[in-house]
């Protein structure tokens, strides 16, 4: 199972954008989001989607208690809610047309990995 670092404001998020020094990848949680815990259980545990995802700084923003920090940080991506993956470059730029908004299997996540350069 992929091991993602927790980020809790927007703050957080910047300072791990500016440290990471590699691709970063940022999933948006919640508890009461099936489609979260589908990807979670099927395809990030998926042995190649694993592979590829390993080569990424990876961070979740558990947005389950919709305090003000976690409207910020999905304001930030003009999100209105979980699910929702969004991928930077090593220089903390969003890599535009890759993000994920809903569920996608192994296979086609695996295709989106690749388009953010993973």
């Amino acid at each position: 199972q992929p091991r993602f670092a927790a980020v809790r404001s927007v703050a957080d998020l910047d300072r791990a954008l500016q440290t990471a020094g590699r691709p970063v990848m940022l999933d948006f949680y919640a508890d009461w989001c099936v489609s979260c815990k589908e990807m979670e259980r099927f395809t990030f545990t998926d042995p190649i989607v694993a592979g590829m995802m390993s080569k990424a700084l990876l961070l979740k923003a558990d947005v389950t208690a919709n305090t003000e920090d976690d409207k910020a940080l999905l304001k930030r991506f003009k999100l209105f809610g979980p699910p929702g993956t969004i991928f930077f470059d090593p220089q903390g730029r969003e890599i535009d047309g890759v993000r994920v908004i809903g569920f996608q299997n192994a296979e086609r996540f695996a295709q989106t990995l690749s388009s953010a350069g993973l």
